[in-house]
């Protein structure tokens, strides 16, 4: 089998509740995405899905997710979709960096590869280790009152992990995470995340002033220095994000014990292949992980739930479910939430099928 083409689609994904705000004022209301088709001679395609989250937030935005693909995509005409590592080889070599472009075609060539032997994906990545996955539900940074309905209307639809965006002002942070904590049970998780919104004295002020919630505090600052500095200040249970994009960068969070949880990007690591090896390498050295990707849509849902049912359940946190986030359904066949939880597709790869007629014609077709 070999591949003869790569499409690739621009698709605006508008978000149901209108804005999506996190750290310093930061926020986006139409995500930029681009789907992806790898064909090959064998009459099978697999696809895939990049969404970064603008362009402030990851080195990554969505004209350079497809100005990569135009690079890489040549370079795999003739080659074998089926040698995943092969074809993350062949990248590294052809293109320094931009794990946003090579992550749609890693994962496609995963869909390929499970469609040619009937297995879905999560079976490829270790089989099905847990029955269904546990969602959390972001929620974008409004004041301590309205962040605090949200929480109240998100875990009346059957959630029970919240991640709260601060890494605003830090009074406002602080009544933030005191309205959420406060009209959750003590059963339910709360995070909150900065996405690297403070330095270094705010973070010390908030982890301070939350001492004695239940809460966990995410990439509070945006150097791993300044990070551990506040994970080495405070007691509460750490999640790192941001600091965390590569294998490299994960060894020396566990060596310096730096984390209790990352959250891993899809995307942000460059696709299945390189989040498979650090999932296996957190899973050994018992770090559990929020699994996810910066946004995405049906295709990206998918993707996660493959990766995370094929993580045993104690270290798989939580996923997330962008398909309801976004009011533009870019495929059938994906998990949709039952209760706060999603279900990968026992289908052969993905299990999705593009919706042509949503994509509309390629802003990119090399053969």
């Amino acid at each position: 089998m070999r591949i003869t083409a790569v499409r690739a689609w621009r698709v605006e994904l508008p978000l149901v509740e209108g804005r999506y705000t996190w750290s310093d004022g930061r926020f986006v209301e139409v995500f930029d995405d681009t789907v992806v088709e790898v064909e090959t001679d064998a009459g099978i395609s697999g696809y895939a899905e990049s969404c970064p989250l603008g362009p402030a937030y990851l080195p990554a935005h969505a004209l350079g997710v497809r100005a990569g693909l135009a690079e890489l995509a040549p370079h795999l005409i003739g080659r074998d979709p089926t040698d995943v590592n092969g074809v993350n080889r062949i990248m590294d070599a052809s293109l320094l960096g931009h794990p946003h472009a090579k992550a749609p075609l890693d994962i496609a060539c995963w869909d390929i590869l499970g469609r040619s032997v009937g297995l879905p994906v999560y079976t490829l990545l270790g089989g099905r280790a847990q029955e269904d996955v546990a969602l959390y539900r972001a929620i974008s940074q409004q004041s301590p009152d309205e962040m605090a309905a949200n929480v109240a209307k998100y875990r009346a639809e059957g959630y029970r992990v919240f991640q709260l965006k601060v890494g605003g002002d830090p009074n406002d942070d602080i009544a933030r995470i005191h309205a959420a904590r406060r009209i959750l049970p003590d059963d339910n998780v709360l995070v909150a995340d900065a996405n690297t919104g403070w330095t270094r004295h705010e973070a010390a002020r908030v982890v301070g002033a939350v001492g004695e919630l239940d809460v966990y505090i995410e990439q509070p600052c945006a150097t791993f220095a300044e990070c551990l500095s506040v994970r080495r200040r405070t007691s509460r249970p750490f999640v790192l994000d941001e600091t965390i994009d590569g294998l490299d960068t994960l060894l020396r969070g566990l060596s310096e014990d730096a984390m209790d949880v990352i959250n891993l990007k899809i995307s942000k690591v460059g696709g299945l292949t390189k989040a498979r090896l650090m999932r296996d390498v957190c899973v050994a050295s018992g770090v559990p992980m929020i699994i996810e990707d910066p946004w995405g849509s049906d295709i990206t849902t998918a993707t996660i739930a493959h990766l995370a049912q094929s993580t045993p359940s104690e270290f798989s946190f939580a996923g997330t479910d962008f398909n309801s986030y976004v009011t533009v359904s870019t495929a059938t066949g994906a998990p949709r939430k039952e209760s706060g939880r999603m279900k990968a597709a026992d289908r052969p790869g993905l299990g999705v099928e593009p919706n042509f007629d949503v994509l509309g014609d390629p802003v990119l077709e090399i053969s």
